[in-house]
């Protein structure tokens, strides 16, 4: 089983659909869906029928691969998730070495690192479970945002992410612009 160490002030655990109410309730705030969205809550119906089975489908908690739910280490008040799912992983050819990274935090949390810091925990618990000397793994994260989310965009920079290119995105769920940013795992 995939684990990700607490970090300085965060928890993690890989979420399920038993985390249903407070994935729902981090959607209701439009400011959070702004960017997902244009500020939508999401519905009870959406989060049942469409986005908890998405979840179900790319989770692995062998391979690490969900959404991690991040909860202040001292209280344990959570505060936002950080997904790890392949890259294109809802086409015909999902890129299992090359994983996308995401996250959504609750408006009280913003400004105060717990992305940074979070993005770097999922990703240190990944760089301790790659084999270095296969040369068949790539060894890939990457990150998209719409252009105008430049807080997703400074969190991508601030995790040493290099842009890639600004292309269009698709997704069974709606095809947009985004733009695209990488990190190369090392040593």
């Amino acid at each position: 089983m995939h684990t990700v160490a607490n970090s300085e002030r965060l928890k993690f655990r890989l979420m399920s659909s038993d985390d249903e109410s407070i994935l729902w309730e981090l959607d209701q705030d439009p400011a959070v869906m702004k960017y997902i969205n244009g500020g939508i809550p999401t519905s009870r119906e959406a989060l049942r029928s469409i986005y908890l089975p998405r979840l179900n489908q790319y989770t692995d908690p062998l391979k690490g691969w969900g959404m991690w739910a991040t909860s202040l280490l001292e209280s344990d008040v959570f505060v936002g998730w950080i997904l790890v799912r392949p890259m294109a992983f809802f086409t015909d050819y999902p890129e299992t070495h090359h994983l996308e990274l995401g996250w959504r935090f609750q408006q009280a949390a913003w400004g105060k690192g717990y992305a940074t810091e979070a993005a770097k925990a999922v990703i240190s618990s990944f760089i301790r479970s790659i084999d270095f000397n296969n040369q068949q793994t790539k060894k890939l994260f990457s990150a998209l945002a719409v252009p105008e989310n430049l807080a997703s965009i400074k969190i991508m920079k601030k995790l040493g992410m290099t842009y890639v290119k600004t292309a269009l995105h698709r997704d069974p769920l709606g095809d947009e612009v985004a733009v695209y940013y990488q990190l190369e795992l090392s040593e």
